[in-house]
């Protein structure tokens, strides 16, 4: 078997690899970009293209935001200058590329325009409507979502050929990983362009398809669902982000969500389908923003095991803390044998072109253990045998987690899951 190291130097040569492209495509000329949203993605978004060289125009809808988006991404320039990383000079060359604007149709002249507000249909069905009026005739319209659908976004322009998905992770001028989300009607030139843009801004780029949360998302999903269900059975999330720990993460499920914020898509007052995440949340207990959530956490951000969570768990599920113990290869097995199945339907579904390109978004996306390669290497580790094994009790709970066809055809043949490939995601409009 192919070791690690080779098989991921691989895989990122790979992942620029877009099946179906003809070679040769023309590649759109991007000399400037606009960016709508001067918060956490925005701003880290523009970094990357003012760093690289390629002037920005950051539109944001009230002046203090604006202001405040500035003052976070010369901070952010500042902290890497004094620590060395380039010259102080520098600091004032990037900050020129990026011009801040209240004025939308400022994005007129723009050549590449990316969305990169809050996760609401309805806004970004606004703003890309009225993208369609102002942008210039061939600029590329691209959203940052994460999870939502592209193809309902396109929809509202009337020029979905021109439409793409860029999703940039957290924070977006640190993260190398670069979600490139092909929808229905985006043409070839724009894949390309994306593509070749990628490189220029540094990022590790792999092509996926839309359906929710497009591939990362909708695999780490299908983690946080199980790891929930443990807790709910009296495991306690110290012991669920040890067993990651233990397994080579640097955070677990849990861990990871404090740092998030657990609000995220809350509301006061919501009853969703996660009742001690609400219970947390109503207490303020936020994550590490509020100084606690599913942790405690000192004067200096250490985590410690919560007595109130322990207390709030006991209440919501009526079983005693630690009661569900389990050990750490049978919570990796319940959290991580899914995200292969789901990797597996995701193949299936025809929305990521080869295995090797999801090793890739969740070597540089998520921080999968180096050692283990990716979700799909570390499957043939395993065996489609076991793994499926261990589906077929997990979807005895609950269907969402059946095994995938094709799971039950590699257990069957002892074939690989990092040899499965689909031939490429469909090309625009076919």
């Amino acid at each position: 078997m192919q070791n690690v190291t080779d098989y991921m130097s691989e895989a990122n040569k790979k992942t620029w690899e877009i099946e179906g492209l003809a070679a040769g495509t023309p590649l759109r000329d991007i000399q400037s970009v606009g960016i709508i949203g001067g918060g956490t993605m925005g701003g880290g978004i523009a970094m990357n293209f003012a760093t690289a060289g390629i002037p920005v125009t950051l539109v944001e809808t009230k002046a203090e935001a604006l202001e405040r988006g500035l003052g976070v991404i010369q901070k952010n320039y500042q902290r890497s200058a004094d620590r060395g990383r380039f010259p102080q000079e520098e600091v004032g060359v990037r900050m020129n590329n990026i011009t801040g604007t209240l004025d939308f149709e400022a994005l007129a002249s723009c050549d590449l325009i990316i969305e990169a507000v809050f996760e609401d249909m309805d806004l970004k069905k606004t703003i890309f409507t009225n993208l369609d009026k102002v942008c210039k005739p061939g600029a590329i319209l691209a959203t940052n979502t994460s999870a939502l659908n592209i193809d309902e976004i396109a929809a509202v322009t009337k020029r979905p050929q021109d439409v793409i998905g860029l999703h940039f992770f957290s924070p977006a001028n640190v993260m190398k990983l670069l979600e490139i989300v092909r929808a229905d009607e985006t043409a070839d030139d724009v894949v390309a362009t994306s593509m070749d843009l990628s490189k220029k801004i540094g990022k590790i780029a792999a092509l996926v398809g839309v359906c929710p949360g497009f591939v990362g998302n909708r695999i780490l999903a299908s983690r946080q669902i199980q790891a929930m269900e443990m807790v709910n059975r009296g495991v306690m999330p110290w012991d669920v982000d040890a067993a990651f720990n233990e397994f080579g993460f640097k955070m677990g499920p849990f861990q990871m969500s404090d740092l998030a914020g657990l609000d995220i898509g809350w509301k006061k007052g919501a009853k969703t389908a996660s009742p001690i995440r609400d219970a947390l949340c109503e207490m303020d207990r936020r994550g590490q923003k509020t100084g606690a959530g599913y942790y405690d956490y000192d004067e200096n951000m250490q985590r410690l095991p919560s007595e109130v969570t322990m207390q709030i768990i006991e209440e919501v599920t009526g079983i005693a803390a630690g009661a569900g113990s389990l050990s750490s290869d049978e919570i990796i097995e319940i959290c991580v044998y899914p995200m292969i199945n789901e990797a597996v339907k995701i193949m299936e579904e025809n929305k990521a072109q080869r295995a090797s390109d999801i090793d890739v978004i969740w070597a540089y996306g998520y921080g999968w253990p180096a050692d283990k390669g990716g979700p799909m290497f570390y499957g043939d580790q395993i065996g489609a045998d076991k793994i499926l094994a261990r589906m077929e009790k997990l979807a005895a709970e609950n269907p969402r987690f059946a095994p995938a066809e094709t799971l039950k055809t590699l257990a069957a043949s002892g074939g690989k899951f990092t040899e499965l490939n689909t031939g490429g995601l469909k090309t625009g409009g076919q």
